[in-house]
């Protein structure tokens, strides 16, 4: 079947809800975003860019759980629907480039056309996080690199914030970096990437780089194969 790949560099970029949302909207964030994106797919790269839900989801899911108890099939919801909205932002600004409708459904990814630069992508169901469809998406287009763009320079070997013996990983292999996360996917969990799509991202031979989406630079580095900040999981 033929893909995006067969003509053009396609990156598959996850980008982390902490950095769209980390309290309100961060416009200037996102005006980083924009420019970076517009020079990469002026040089001829394609983007699949998924989006994270933030603190909108967590302000839903909060708010909910004040009145009602939850199950986690309706926190992921609500976060599910967090990141679509996300995405039709992110969709919005890219207008001039990008595909119109948000992609939800992985599979749809083989249905955009191959001219568009820019597709945007959200949660489908619940059970995992957006990382996993960015792996998914990855499989479909026959992409071996997805970025994951957080609000953290490196993986740590525990949260550094809780214990001052955490080190920092510049590289890992997804054995051990999956030794260092739980197993289970959980609405709520803190983890710098969904064990769900840390299982499917191994098996399936796909590299992930954790990269600060506050750092372009870091970005620009990866992308052209150059030592970067950041975390390398493959």
């Amino acid at each position: 079947m033929s893909t995006d790949m067969d003509t053009h560099e396609t990156i598959v970029m996850s980008v982390g809800g902490s950095l769209i949302v980390p309290d309100q909207i961060d416009s200037d964030f996102l005006k980083t975003l924009k420019t970076f994106i517009d020079s990469q797919t002026a040089t001829g790269r394609h983007f699949i860019i998924i989006a994270g839900g933030g603190r909108t989801a967590r302000r839903y899911q909060d708010a909910a759980g004040e009145v009602s108890e939850l199950q986690n099939e309706d926190l992921d919801w609500m976060g599910i629907h967090a990141t679509r909205l996300n995405g039709h932002l992110l969709r919005t600004i890219f207008r001039d480039s990008a595909h119109p409708q948000v992609i939800t459904n992985p599979d749809e990814i083989l249905d955009v056309p191959k001219d568009k630069k820019v597709v945007v992508a959200a949660g489908y169901r619940p059970g995992c996080s957006t990382d996993l469809r960015a792996v998914q998406i990855a499989k479909r287009v026959g992409a071996k690199k997805v970025i994951n763009l957080s609000n953290i320079d490196y993986v740590y070997t525990d949260d550094p914030r809780t214990n001052p013996d955490a080190v920092k990983v510049e590289n890992i292999s997804w054995s051990e970096f999956r030794a260092l996360i739980p197993t289970d996917w959980d609405p709520g969990m803190s983890a710098p990437f969904d064990p769900i799509a840390a299982k499917e991202a191994d098996e399936t031979g796909i590299e992930v780089a954790i990269i600060n989406g506050d750092k372009p630079e870091a970005l620009s580095d990866y992308l052209d194969g150059k030592e970067f900040v950041g975390t390398l999981i493959s």
